[in-house]
């Protein structure tokens, strides 16, 4: 039973990592995409933006504290 607790930290850790909001504004940005995508809409911009965007504010914050 370590070896899978060992092995969903690490998977945490590494998805996660320091800051929390950016892995849940990747998720919000995948989902999106996706949905624009299902809906006929070329989404091939939003990952960028969203990483840019995502990238900015993480600094900001880190820079601020």
């Amino acid at each position: 039973m370590s070896y899978l607790t060992g092995f969903a930290k690490f998977w945490y850790d590494f998805i996660v990592g320091d800051d929390w909001t950016v892995a849940v504004g990747v998720v919000v940005a995948l989902v999106v995409t996706a949905v624009l995508a299902h809906n006929g809409v070329a989404a091939w911009w939003l990952m960028p933006l969203a990483a840019v965007g995502l990238l900015a504010a993480s600094l900001l914050r880190a820079t601020r504290a």
